[in-house]
């Protein structure tokens, strides 16, 4: 059975995973930093707002930046559904 194509990923999910990571892990008003997994989705945020396009393929992320959005989508859901 083929593998299922994963759907794109778009600016505004990438921007929600990018301020969830800031939020976990905000930056020192002197250093004014992001942390790695928000800067390792931020590159591809830049990528897409130079280029104007709204959504990206997951195959575009290296694997850390894969794994700080699947981590920052699972807390979206988990405070999604403890909200419901």
């Amino acid at each position: 059975m083929p593998a299922q194509a994963q759907p794109p990923i778009s600016i505004i999910e990438l921007e929600r995973a990018i301020n969830y990571w800031r939020s976990k892990y905000p930056s020192s008003r002197d250093t004014m930093t992001l942390c790695p997994q928000a800067s390792c989705l931020a590159e591809l945020y830049a990528r897409m707002i130079i280029f104007q396009i709204h959504e990206i393929s997951i195959a575009e992320f290296s694997a850390k930046a894969r794994k700080a959005l699947r981590e920052a989508e699972e807390a979206h859901a988990g405070r999604h559904n403890q909200a419901a």
